[in-house]
Order: structure tokens, then C-alpha cells, then sequence
């Protein structure tokens, strides 16, 4: 199985949210691939970009997107075969960008979003999820949730074997 991340609009792919997830991911089996959009301010260019790797490879896909790469992932997860979405401090009504809030389509979505979250309120996602009927996890911690990986490690570890049970079963 492979898992697709996309960092937010200052991250990079190789930083220590993704970095900490890919090796839970890797130690579980699981491939995976961080798509560098560094440079790009636009989000459909973004997800332009995503689609275009998610296509190559195929397959069902479990896409992780942080804050403007929470809103890409789920945006991508409507044009591809997802399987699972994990989205941290995912970037949603965001004011004047709330018409291109996305609709996901995956079997499974998880958000982990932090009450003192200074840069997308915490209400977003409460909203979001419950529109999309997503299991939501919120923590004491920022935007960037420095503070919390280690809740950010075991969440992630179970919704990697919730996502692995998902797969069983549609196979």
C-alpha cells in the first residue's frame, strides 16, 4: 500500500510532520511518496500536480495533507480511487477561498486540529468534519503542532491499521 503527503504552503516535503508519518508508515509496509510544491501559491496548481502522480501510479490511494495540503489532498481524493484521508490543521473556509473548500470522497477521513490553532481556526474543521461525517481528533496545541507529535504519531499509527483493515476488506 502507498501514502501520498502534501505539506502546507510553507512546509517542504521532507518536513518533520511527514518525515515523523513516513517512517510510522514505512515501519508498517506501507510506500511512500511527499510532493514538493514549493513554489506554488496557487492550490489547483497543487492538486493539478498531485493528480498528475496519482494517476501514474494507480491503485487505490491514502492521501495525508497538513494545513494548505490538508485542502489539496481532499480536493484530489474526489478525482482519484481514495481509500483514506488524514488531514492535520486542514486549511478550510478559509476567508475568501470558502466556495473552493473541498467535497472528499474517500472511505475514511481522520483530522487532527489543534484548539489554539492561530492560522485556521479550530471551528473550520469541527464544521467540515461534520459535514463530511469525519472522526475528528482535537488536541492543545497550534497550527503547527509542534507540541503534539507524539499524539500525532499514535493517531496516525491507528488510523494506518484502520486504513489497512479498510483495504482487507475490499479486497
Amino acid at each position: 500500500m502507498k501514502i501520498w503527503f502534501s505539506h502546507g504552503q510553507d512546509g517542504s516535503p521532507d518536513g518533520d510532520k511527514i518525515r515523523l508519518l513516513a517512517t510510522i508508515a514505512a515501519d508498517r509496509g506501507w510506500q511512500h511518496d511527499s510532493i514538493d510544491y514549493r513554489g506554488m501559491e496557487d492550490p489547483q496548481d497543487r492538486v493539478n500536480k498531485l493528480l498528475v502522480e496519482l494517476r501514474q501510479a494507480g491503485g487505490p490511494v491514502t492521501l495525508v495533507g497538513s494545513s494548505l495540503g490538508g485542502h489539496v489532498a481532499a480536493a484530489a481524493s474526489k478525482d482519484v480511487e481514495c481509500l483514506a484521508l488524514f488531514l492535520i490543521a486542514p486549511a478550510f473556509y478559509y476567508p475568501g477561498y470558502e466556495e473552493h473548500t473541498p467535497v472528499p470522497c474517500a472511505r475514511h477521513i481522520e483530522i487532527m486540529h489543534g484548539w489554539g490553532d492561530d492560522v485556521i481556526p479550530v471551528d473550520n474543521s469541527v464544521r467540515w468534519a461534520r459535514e463530511h461525517a469525519a472522526v475528528l481528533h482535537i488536541v492543545n496545541g497550534g497550527h503547527r503542532l509542534e507540541e503534539n507529535m507524539q499524539d500525532l504519531a499514535i493517531l496516525f499509527a491507528s488510523f494506518l491499521q484502520k486504513v489497512e483493515k479498510l483495504a482487507d476488506s475490499a479486497s
